[in-house]
């Protein structure tokens, strides 16, 4: 068990004290990046609505990792019925009755909201912008801090023609080398493929086999805590991202915060005392 740290239930941790605090201090440097890009702050919903994942073939490439927003019928009748029947297992679940279709997922990644909330738009120059967003992928086992199915994910996005996008991501790594030297941390980046169901039979993780666009900074040569993605003009077609009628790429770079405190407390112990001090204005 890690100080500062507690299971709620299966994938479900929360965290305090110093490692809450040194959540806020590590946020503050990435957010410090964003705004030296003028890069506005946004805050999104937590749900994502399945029309807009369903575009990205999502349901096809991820279904393992999709946890759904699932609601009872609004019949009064089996509300009362539920109210009064209802039980919970031994094992900790909870049969539901009559459910409405579902609508909505919890999101799995913080950056999918920017291309929703700018659908349709025409941009004369790149669009930055940043996002922290608690998201939710079912995992086939779970680990403390390391592989959580609730996690929290600072992004930074850049809608650009591909060399605006190529531009951004080199920039963004550049910050990274520097801050993680600074800290010592022991990591190296290294190419990577989106988790993707049965993989050998899905198109799109031999098209990222063939021509990378994804890389991770891996911790101690098991555990990525943060990734530049190229995702060419994907989101441009899904969404219609243009500039003077051409469809636009898109990138970002994703730190996962809980991992970024594994990271530190596998470096540098448990005791804040310890850790290598650092501030906005140092990087």
């Amino acid at each position: 068990m890690i100080t500062g740290a507690s299971e709620h239930a299966t994938g479900l941790w929360a965290i305090h004290g110093s490692l809450l605090e040194l959540d806020h201090q590590l946020d503050a440097i990435f957010l410090s990046w964003a705004r030296e890009l003028n890069a506005p702050e946004y805050r999104f919903p937590q749900f994502l609505a399945v029309q807009h994942l369903d575009r990205l073939q999502y349901f096809s490439s991820f279904p393992h990792l999709v946890t759904f927003a699932v609601s009872l019928d609004r019949d009064e009748e089996e509300l009362k019925r539920f109210a009064k029947e209802h039980e919970v297992s031994a094992d900790g679940s909870l049969e539901l009755p009559m459910a409405p279709r579902v609508t909505h997922v919890v999101t799995p990644a913080a950056c999918y909201h920017a291309y929703v909330e700018f659908e349709g738009q025409e941009f004369n120059e790149p669009k930055i912008i940043t996002t922290r967003g608690t998201c939710c992928r079912r995992e086939d086992y779970y680990v403390g801090l390391e592989r959580q199915w609730i996690f929290s994910m600072r992004e930074i996005v850049c809608i650009g023609t591909s060399e605006e996008v190529q531009t951004f991501l080199a920039e963004a790594q550049e910050k990274v080398d520097r801050f993680v030297r600074e800290l010592g941390l022991n990591v190296t980046w290294e190419g990577a493929t989106d988790p993707f169901f049965n993989p050998k039979n899905n198109p799109k993780y031999i098209f990222q086999k063939l021509d990378p666009v994804k890389q991770e900074l891996v911790f101690d040569g098991r555990l990525a805590i943060a990734s530049t993605n190229d995702h060419r003009s994907y989101f441009g077609d899904a969404f219609q991202l243009t500039r003077d009628g051409q469809t636009l790429s898109s990138g970002c770079i994703a730190f996962g915060m809980e991992r970024w405190l594994s990271a530190f407390v596998h470096s540098f112990g448990e005791d804040p005392e310890s850790w290598p001090a650092f501030k906005v204005s140092d990087v």
